[in-house]
């Protein structure tokens, strides 16, 4: 039998991605490595103490390929990490939450961050704020609270949202809303169409003013 160091080490550019039932196939336009992470977070959502060399199995790269990626197990959930909270704070900006009205933002905003439901994921998974050590994960983490509270806020003030439940709470609504969706889409409790809608039907059902 052969193991997957036994082959050829595969190029990035060459390695197959063939994401689970239920999980959208990457997005065009990313990257080679931003599909393989998106791959690698996914294989560490559904099998959490994988070594490197089943998590390179899941994925279709040579151990090789991965070890040249990521040298140990610890810097590889690091880096999934940081470009995790990188591409949803993107996202973010992407939104323009101050531009137009406060919901033809939040449309935007969620539609952004369902792009990068693996990451989501796989945030769901290994994001623990109460022990990241590392100042960098802390900032983004406030920042992006930081944002989506003021755009509550917005909101607000233009009469969209409540005002009678604090913005900070309507953010860490939407939040688990958008994680709960992403987490029950990679279960299969709900289809992938139309996720995106359901978030802000749900979101706007408890907080439209």
């Amino acid at each position: 039998m052969t193991t997957s160091h036994d082959h050829p080490s595969m190029s990035l550019d060459d390695h197959p991605l063939n994401p689970p039932v239920g999980i959208e196939a990457p997005v065009t336009g990313r990257s080679d490595d931003e599909r393989l992470l998106a791959s690698l977070a996914l294989a560490l959502v559904d099998n959490p103490r994988a070594t490197l060399q089943e998590l390179a199995q899941a994925v279709g790269v040579s151990r090789a390929t991965l070890y040249r990626f990521s040298r140990t197990r610890e810097e590889l959930i690091d880096r999934l990490m940081q470009h995790a909270t990188g591409c949803l704070q993107r996202a973010m900006e992407d939104a323009r939450l101050d531009e137009g009205t406060a919901r033809e933002a939040l449309t935007r905003f969620i539609s952004g961050q369902m792009e990068h439901r693996e990451m989501a994921a796989f945030l769901v998974y290994h994001w623990q704020p109460e022990t990241i050590q590392d100042e960098r994960g802390r900032t983004s983490c406030d920042a992006f609270l930081e944002a989506l509270d003021a755009f509550i806020l917005r909101g607000q003030r233009e009469g969209v949202f409540r005002i009678d439940i604090a913005a900070q709470t309507q953010t860490e609504a939407l939040m688990a809303l958008l994680t709960g969706m992403v987490d029950a889409e990679r279960r299969g409790r709900v289809a992938r169409v139309g996720v995106a809608g359901m978030v802000e039907a749900l979101f706007l059902k408890g907080t439209a003013a």
